[in-house]
């Protein structure tokens, strides 16, 4: 009996001592800089039991039974910890990840010009990534307008019904006050105005970088309304090979290749395109909504490593662009009776960069690059030809350093613009610009919690004068998940006769820029914006962002009438005032994301009487972009909503809503698509029409809606070295 007792007993005691479970916590740190890793998952596998970390970085788990516990923390970037712990004897754990995880790439801002991470930069600078872009290149594989096009704020405005050509807009401003910069490089813009936007393809780009506001300070002249930085991908040791085949249903064929690879001394990026578009007429009025468009693109890069610390690399960009559109039956068959007017334009870019980097210690370090950009363009429509060669070089070299609390970074430039009409033309309006530049930018830790930033650039301009252009931006930023960021600065623009004005009537009678008559655009601006995190019920990521901004342009270029017929440039008497908000909300659950935004822009031309809107900008955006992403689909469905706008003679138009869906599906040699985009079919012809008579010399409507309505697009992207993990 007394055995059977102590067996009995013995049992008893096992029972409870098993039995007996421990509330835990799981702390979660970056091992580089000891922050917190919010949404950092936890996962006991044998429990089935999970958790995400909070803003401290802390899981949380309750009932944990007692005893050794395998346990998984993952957070995307970093590498994957699966260790084992004993629960019981104790209750708090702590945990450091590294970085280099292979979930996601390490990103890099370069548009800071500063080695920081985004969240310690005061400058505000919005951050497309390599998925994103993914699915833009799916919707739209020819070039970078669908990228542009749905981010908050920003609308790309259509000048030319026949050649689609199109400029940036930033909060509401003109697209000639917008930098588009290519690895830091100005290699658009001038001669070739909206015609960028269209000879750019998104396949060799792994991400974007917007600032918004006035960001002459590091870039120099133009960057009033803002810049966008497309950062170029560049070879790693394993080899990279995209091949990316598309068709529409409009009769548009893409071909995008892509190929990397580097070793210890040298690496390689080669990337080509090639897209044909039919004259594609969907309403049927024998007017060409896409232009007929033959187009190839090539850009190699070619990279020599001498040593850890040093890197040199060079690369072209070439670019030949045929588009014709207008009279369908003249494009298809040639001139017959009233079938005459078409639109072309020939145009062939090669541009050249050069960068070389050198690490000189552990807190400094040298940058030299240089570009040279040659842009031939021939623009010809009934009785007129707008021909001429744009050359445009850039030099700069910077050294920056940094160190506990703060960074610097100093540099000169020189920037050159050499326009030269065609010697035939009836009006030579030849333009020649030299601008020297130096610049200077720091950024200082004034605690944990305050970040400031302040910088100055001198601009000496041979023809217009010194421009000094101070900027400020102050951060603060807690653990709680709330940052906010308050900046301004000073911008300004040389004049010339590319303007979304001078393009709309195809430079016919445009007088040339008087530079004794005429003063350089000046700007100034101000930013304040709030950002805020959280997990809703532990399961829903939660994150907003609310901007409110204030840009004035004064001396602004203005395109006006002549008593003789002619069109000459003068300065506005008053200034234009762009105001207004955005929001961006962000949700997610497991694996969906939703995307909220709403753009309130209000742009007033203060020089004209009743200070009215400025045409062609809707004062209200919104959108809605619902994605789902798991290891085999992704699938998407956006809805867009655009506001009513004012036409130049003051007519008020539609609003308008678009949508558009896309699914794509990965296995192991690649992914395949679909894309319908704008399925709704919303187009200008539905609201009122894009050509008004005669046949033979029509007149082509402002746009303010799209043109081209509903496009179905299939396709393929082949990855020969990726995608093994994929069934």
């Amino acid at each position: 009996m007394k055995n059977i007792f102590l067996n009995t007993l013995f049992l008893f005691v096992s029972i409870i001592s098993f039995a007996q479970t421990s509330d835990i916590s799981i702390s979660v740190r970056d091992a580089e800089t000891n922050e917190p890793l919010l949404g950092a998952t936890v996962y006991f596998e044998e429990l089935e039991k999970g958790a995400v970390t909070d803003f401290d970085g802390i899981a949380r788990f309750t009932e944990i039974p007692n005893g050794n516990l395998i346990i998984k923390i993952s957070y995307i970037g970093f590498e994957t910890i699966e260790t084992t712990i004993d629960v019981g004897t104790k209750t708090a754990f702590d945990f450091k990840l590294e970085s280099g995880g292979n979930e996601l790439d390490e990103v890099v801002i370069q548009s800071s010009r500063s080695t920081r991470t985004v969240r310690k930069i005061p400058t505000r600078i919005e951050f497309i990534g390599a998925e994103e872009l993914s699915e833009k290149a799916v919707m739209n594989p020819t070039n970078i307008s669908m990228v542009l096009r749905e981010s908050t704020g920003i609308q790309m405005q259509q000048t030319s019904l026949s050649s689609g050509n199109t400029n940036i807009r930033i909060q509401g401003l003109d697209g000639r006050y917008t930098q588009l910069l290519r690895d830091g490089f100005p290699l658009y813009g001038g001669f070739s105005s909206g015609l960028s936007i269209l000879q750019i393809p998104p396949l060799d780009l792994k991400q974007f970088e917007i600032i918004k506001g006035s960001s002459s300070t590091l870039y120099g002249g133009g960057a009033i309304a803002g810049l966008i930085n497309m950062v170029s991908k560049t070879p790693d040791e394993e080899p990279a090979l995209d091949i990316m085949l598309t068709q529409t249903q409009a009769l548009g064929s893409t071909a995008n290749v892509f190929y990397s690879k580097r070793n210890e001394k040298f690496g390689v990026s080669l990337y080509g395109s090639g897209h044909y578009q039919k004259a594609y007429d969907p309403e049927d009025d024998d007017f060409s909504n896409l232009p007929k468009t033959t187009s190839i693109s090539f850009n190699p890069k070619f990279f020599y490593y001498p040593s850890e610390k040093t890197t040199f690399w060079f690369g072209l960009n070439g670019t030949y662009d045929d588009r014709i559109g207008g009279d369908i039956t003249k494009i298809e068959s040639g001139e017959n009776g009233i079938h005459q007017y078409t639109e072309e334009n020939v145009s062939k870019r090669l541009s050249s960069q050069a960068v070389y980097e050198t690490q000189i210690d552990s807190v400094s370090s040298l940058t030299i690059k240089n570009s040279i950009s040659f842009f031939d363009r021939e623009l010809t429509i009934p009785d007129f030809t707008f021909d001429g060669k744009q050359t445009n070089t850039f030099t700069e070299i910077n050294y920056q350093k940094s160190a506990n609390k703060t960074d610097w970074i100093f540099g000169a430039n020189l920037y050159t613009s050499d326009f030269d009409e065609n010697d035939n033309a009836t009006l030579q309006r030849d333009q020649t610009d030299i601008t020297y530049g130096a610049f200077a930018n720091n950024i200082y830790d004034i605690s944990d919690n305050w970040i400031l930033e302040t910088g100055l650039r001198a601009d000496y301009n041979t023809d217009f004068g010194f421009f000094p252009l101070p900027r400020v931006s102050l951060l603060y930023k807690n653990d709680s998940g709330f940052s906010s960021r308050i900046g301004g600065g000073l911008g300004y623009k040389i004049p010339d006769i590319f303007t979304e004005e001078a393009e709309f009537i195809n430079f016919v009678n445009v007088l040339g820029i008087d530079k004794s008559s005429l003063n350089a655009e000046r700007s100034y601006g101000v930013n304040l914006d709030f950002n805020y995190q959280t997990r809703l019920f532990e399961t829903v990521g939660f994150s907003i962002n609310q901007l409110f901004y204030v840009t004035a342009i004064n001396d602004a270029l203005l395109l006006n009438s002549t008593d003789n017929g002619f069109f000459q440039f003068e300065n506005a008497t008053d200034e234009i005032l762009s105001k207004g908000a955005e929001t961006n909300i962000k949700f997610t659950y497991k694996d969906f994301r939703w995307f909220l935004n709403y753009a309130l822009i209000d742009t007033k031309l203060n020089y004209l009487a009743g200070n009215p809107q400025k045409p062609l900008t809707a004062k209200h955006n919104a959108g809605s972009v619902l994605m789902y992403e798991s290891e085999k689909w992704r699938i998407g469905y956006e809805t867009f909503y655009t506001g009513k706008q004012f036409l130049s003679n003051g007519t008020e138009t539609t609003d308008f809503i678009t949508m558009g869906f896309v699914a794509m599906r990965n296995f192991k040699w690649g992914t395949t698509f679909v894309n319908f985009e704008n399925f709704t079919d919303r187009r200008q012809s539905r609201f009122s029409p894009l050509v008004l008579p005669p046949h033979d010399n029509p007149e082509f409507s402002e746009i303010y809606a799209p043109t081209d309505g509903f496009i179905f697009s299939v396709g393929v992207i082949i990855k020969p070295f990726g995608n093994e993990d994929d069934d």
